[in-house]
């Protein structure tokens, strides 16, 4: 910091662009100079010593330094066969539970934030900034595996037989994670044809993840919160709401499509576009038929009940909207989320492809074979979130939202109004 000698004109004025000295300026005739001293050394470094005067805890005191840099203990080195890089490969690993932690903690304060009958606009940051951290989180785990990649196939194989029977399918952690976030037990792959709760044999752990299935998921808490999303049945006065309006648009731009099919006169080309056509029904079918939709969930293509799926698609087409901005948000870091563990566990297959080639996994497994099924479909929690471009209809045919409509969307009451009756829209 600048220590500065100011010789100000009658009107207070100075040039603040001089680099040192002293740097003369004209004002109404009269010279007005700014003077840059340099501080003294000992003089900017003025302060108290709040350590030896012992006041709190120490840095080291306070992260517990002493106890989580003692954690690195190389089996390859009790045994005398010291293998270096087997210490990278505890550090990374390490450091992803602690930001699988730290993934658990927010979200479940966001869990806790949604699992209300009224979700209080006041608190839609903090739902935002917790999905919005879990997803920068995800991004670093991604590219933590770039690191782990330092490690030749050969330096792993030197201590690998010092792992088994460890495995990173037995992380508590990462287990919990899926839970919480809602991958259903029915979709997982089974591990050596047995239930994933089977390598866990603590008491404690065992009961963490029971009470984790148990708990509603984020995938449960958000479907609830869709649900209750404001103007999709219309108002007490009659006025139409949004979901028979997107059916009467549907069925505009559908018929559209098939005007123009039959208006083609090249053979071929008019009946690829009545093909699209009946495709393009057929798709929108499985989503404005109710019944439709049910079988498309026994089949376990869909996880999101039939309003949940509507009020997602009135947030995407009135994302402009004030109150649906933030709603829209929060459905993009869901699918962030998505997206970035089916990365991570893209990245890890290849990792242990690369490691292992087609060895057995040390806990068991078939490695590769059985980490490759785990990028699948099935794991996606919000699957249903991407797939709602299917049933996205060109901008000319969204349906024009009635005066009252607007004006309660445009307001900040709630979040999203999700907690708003059907007569205030």
């Amino acid at each position: 910091h600048l220590r500065t000698t100011l010789h100000l004109s009658d009107y207070g004025m100075a040039c603040p662009f001089g680099y040192g000295g002293t740097t003369p300026s004209t004002v109404n005739g009269k010279d007005s100079r700014v003077k840059f001293i340099e501080p003294n050394d000992d003089e900017a470094q003025e302060g108290v010593n709040k350590v030896q005067m012992g006041f709190g805890a120490t840095y080291s005191e306070y992260l517990q330094l002493d106890k989580l840099l003692s954690c690195q203990q190389l089996q390859s080195e009790k045994v005398g066969d010291r293998v270096d890089d087997e210490h990278l490969f505890i550090v990374i690993h390490q450091a992803y539970e602690l930001w699988f932690k730290q993934i658990i903690f927010d979200i479940d304060n966001v869990r806790k934030l949604l699992n209300n009958a009224i979700v209080d606009e006041t608190k839609t940051l903090r739902i935002v900034s917790g999905l919005e951290r879990t997803v920068r989180i995800l991004k670093l785990l991604v590219d933590q595996m770039l690191v782990l990649e330092t490690m030749s196939p050969l330096d792993f194989v030197d201590f690998r037989k010092y792992l088994t029977p460890a495995s990173g399918f037995q992380s508590l952690q990462f287990r919990l994670l899926e839970n919480k976030l809602g991958v259903r037990p029915d979709r997982r792959i089974k591990y050596n044809a047995q239930h994933y709760k089977n390598v866990f044999n603590d008491r404690s752990d065992l009961d963490k993840l029971i009470a984790s299935e148990d708990e509603p998921s984020l995938l449960k808490l958000v479907e609830s919160w869709l649900e209750r999303t404001p103007g999709l049945k219309g108002g007490e006065n009659g006025e139409a709401g949004f979901w028979p309006l997107y059916e009467t648009a549907v069925t505009r731009f559908l018929d559209d499509m098939m005007r123009e099919a039959e208006s083609e006169t090249n053979v071929e080309v008019k009946e690829q576009l009545r093909q699209e056509y009946f495709k393009t029904k057929d798709s929108f079918m499985t989503i404005l038929d109710p019944k439709k939709h049910e079988q498309q969930i026994l089949n376990g293509v869909r996880l999101l009940s039939y309003d949940a799926m509507k009020g997602a698609l009135m947030i995407y087409f009135y994302r402009d909207m004030p109150r649906f901005s933030q709603p829209y948000q929060i459905l993009t870091y869901l699918m962030d989320i998505d997206s970035l563990f089916t990365k991570w566990r893209y990245n890890h297959v290849m990792l242990v492809q690369r490691m292992l080639g087609s060895k057995q996994g040390t806990g068991g497994s078939s490695g590769y074979m059985y980490l490759r099924s785990t990028v699948s479909d099935k794991y996606k929690v919000f699957l249903d979130l991407f797939n709602l471009s299917t049933w996205l209809i060109p901008r000319d045919y969204i349906p024009t939202l009635s005066p009252r409509m607007v004006k309660t969307l445009s307001e900040h009451t709630n979040l999203s109004g999700m907690d708003t009756t059907d007569s205030e829209c």
